[in-house]
């Protein structure tokens, strides 16, 4: 009898188009790495839906990627997706001992990965990563899905699923860091506050813009950094000019995630204005690198320390002064969750 890879599939909205697209979805990322360490017997494939805009089978880092190329394209496009992706999973399991099936985000991943473990019976988890946690998520009707096969990144996000939709999941797993990407944190922080992620207006850098510029007020020559893209950036120009900021507040637009980490480790508060948040990836990322974290959004019931929790845009810019005027606030790496962890606490599910 032949004998089949044991093998976990994971089905994702998107995945990097080759090894240097550091950019796309870096959680994501250092998680696939961080099984392929602790699990190196373990065939791992990822199937990607709509991202890279392109149909190939390609190598990332021994990981197979299987990219069906969506476009995110709707309607008919879509289904021809799903119809595209259903068959590929009938392959895999008949060439491949299939442990399980892993779902990014509570989304189409997760619909069809649900239906096809159920049909297969085979294990297949839902990992709930942020706002597919919100209230009139489609694929929570569609779907039906049980406690047990749903992970949430954040005690948080496990609340608001409990409150939008009635089900308790019964694991959470946060987000885990890479802490070999960090390099010899230099001598001197020469950035006040730095700023990474989407230019959306969910992530709020309006408020950023504005407690930079309450913060002037009292240190004129404070220097600031905005990592990322989005459509907000024009706004947000309009927004520092009208401050007169310029000299304040760099756009550094996006950048490789290996940079925006050593940018993290140049800076004193690391400032995350986002009104919703299932775990940010950079909250671990800032404090591992020694800033301070100031936010709105509290993921876990655990506290941590150099992590401030403010309610409102007032409490922000008054706690981000409080911060840079206190000389012994100290900068040492706080690690909140180490990869190797969260990839060991998701494999040990597929026991089953």
């Amino acid at each position: 009898m032949e004998n089949k890879p044991e093998t976990l599939v994971i089905l994702s909205p998107g995945f990097p188009a080759n090894e240097a697209d550091t950019a796309c979805m870096p959680p994501q990322q250092i998680f696939v790495k961080a099984l392929k360490e602790v699990c190196p017997g373990l065939n791992v494939i990822v199937l990607t839906f709509q991202y890279p805009f392109f149909a190939a089978e390609y190598d990332w880092y021994g990981v197979k990627v299987i990219a069906i190329g969506g476009k995110e394209r709707g309607r008919l496009f879509r289904l021809f997706t799903w119809v595209k992706a259903w068959f590929i999973l009938r392959k895999l399991n008949k060439e491949n001992q299939l442990l399980g099936l892993l779902s990014f985000w509570f989304g189409e991943c997760a619909f069809i990965g649900n239906y096809f473990g159920r049909l297969n019976n085979l294990c297949h988890y839902s990992w709930l990563l942020g706002q597919d946690a919100k209230s009139g998520n489609k694929y929570f009707r569609w779907i039906k899905p049980r406690g047990d096969s749903l992970i949430a990144l954040s005690d948080f996000l496990a609340k608001e699923i409990k409150k939008n939709y009635g089900i308790a999941p019964l694991h959470v797993v946060p987000v885990g860091i890479d802490t070999g990407l960090f390099g010899e944190a230099p001598l001197k922080r020469d950035i006040d506050i730095l700023g990474a992620g989407s230019l959306i207006p969910l992530k709020q850098y309006d408020v950023f813009i504005d407690a930079l510029f309450f913060v002037k007020n009292f240190l004129p020559d404070i220097k600031a950094v905005i990592c990322g893209k989005g459509p907000e950036l024009e706004h947000l120009k309009i927004r520092v000019a009208n401050y007169k900021l310029e000299n304040n507040l760099t756009f550094a637009g996006e950048l490789p995630h290996q940079e925006v980490l050593a940018l993290m480790q140049r800076t004193k508060i690391f400032l995350h204005p986002s009104n919703y948040e299932g775990f940010g990836a950079v909250l671990s990322e800032a404090l591992y690198a020694g800033a301070h974290v100031v936010s709105f959004c509290k993921p876990m019931t655990k506290n941590f320390r150099h992590h401030h929790v403010v309610k409102n845009k007032e409490e922000m810019s008054a706690e981000i002064l409080t911060v840079l005027k206190d000389t012994k606030r100290g900068h040492d790496p706080v690690l909140m969750c180490p990869a190797q962890q969260i990839a060991k606490n998701v494999i040990s599910l597929f026991a089953c």
